[in-house]
């Protein structure tokens, strides 16, 4: 593969090179791995930015109708918008739906948009694994915003808050439960919660919860990255196309405070960290799994479950003769 000529393309804009480094990048192959880290080296510093949206939400809530309907009135607006959408894979088969294709029918069509269904291949939280490195190709690629649609709601999902500039909570009208079991932190790192489906009967209960977060909200401490008045809850209906405006507006200057006080560069310095001890922490498993560290694991875990050693006892023998052989 010419890493040159894939460079410049996806420079150019074109989405047929684009999707070819992102399947690139999310490809286990050794040899497809090491282009995808040159490739990655080849763009740094191309200097583009695109705006990084994170969002997340229970099922149902309708997160799919809402990048469709946002997306749509960004490209309106004449702004480039990718939209990085991870599918939950079967533990068992290991295989995903991949349909949001299907789901953003409109968007899909338009030219200025690009959609790019990933699976999450087991990874915490429900973000592949290279996602982040998407991310970056998106940018080299002139997007604009990238959109960030993650699966589910727990706090296992506050992952995507790594590799977002701001981070999105969609909730139903009347779902006050919805955040049962997700505790304190995913409300501490939404920037803003929007309560969807706000239209016809459910437009009256959709503003009552708006104010139930609202008040939730003001509980919070007030986080440094914030300005007065974030984080907050508003109401939107994708299916009516209102409210986002607003959204998108206070997303905006949210997004232009934090660059003008320097907590943006600042954020995106700290993921950058976070990300690269990730991928430590990651290659070090992988290589627990191979041989011959794979067969010694084994043996020990036999004697941890006849009892002859306790797990403690066990892990550090594996680590202490592993990191012998260096």
């Amino acid at each position: 593969m010419d890493i040159e000529d894939l460079k410049t393309r996806i420079l150019a804009g074109e989405r047929r090179a684009l999707a070819r480094a992102i399947t690139l990048v999310e490809s286990g192959r050794a040899d497809h791995r090491a282009q995808a880290l040159s490739l990655l080296e080849a763009l740094k510093g191309h200097g583009r930015e695109a705006l990084r949206v994170g969002l997340s939400g229970t099922p149902g809530v309708g997160k799919s109708t809402f990048i469709e309907a946002f997306g749509m009135m960004l490209t309106a607006q004449g702004l480039k918008v990718a939209v990085l959408a991870v599918d939950p894979s079967s533990a068992r088969s290991g295989g995903s739906i991949l349909g949001d294709k299907t789901r953003m029918e409109r968007l899909s069509r338009e030219r200025n948009a690009f959609i790019r269904p990933s699976p999450s291949q087991s990874q915490l939280g429900g973000v592949a694994r290279r996602t982040r490195e998407a991310i970056d190709l998106c940018e080299a690629a002139g997007f604009d915003v990238v959109l960030i649609e993650t699966v589910g709601v727990g706090q296992s999902e506050t992952m995507v808050a790594e590799m977002s500039d701001l981070f999105l909570l969609l909730l139903a009208p009347a779902g006050g439960d919805e955040l049962q079991g997700v505790k304190r932190g995913i409300m501490e790192m939404a920037d803003i919660l929007l309560v969807n489906k706000a239209d016809g009967a459910l437009k009256s209960t959709a503003v009552r919860t708006c104010a139930d977060y609202a008040g939730a909200l003001r509980l919070l401490r007030k986080r440094p990255q914030d300005p007065e008045g974030f984080p907050k809850a508003m109401t939107v209906s994708a299916l009516e196309d209102s409210g986002l405006v607003t959204a998108w507006e206070e997303m905006q200057s949210l997004a232009d405070w934090r660059r003008e006080t320097g907590h943006f560069a600042g954020r995106r310095a700290e993921q950058a960290r976070f990300w690269f001890e990730a991928e430590v922490r990651e290659r070090l498993l992988a290589r627990l799994k191979r041989e011959p560290v794979k067969g010694a694991m084994e043996a020990l875990a036999r004697d941890v479950e006849a009892g002859g050693l306790t797990p403690s006892a066990a892990a550090e023998e594996l680590l202490r003769d592993y990191l012998q052989m260096g």
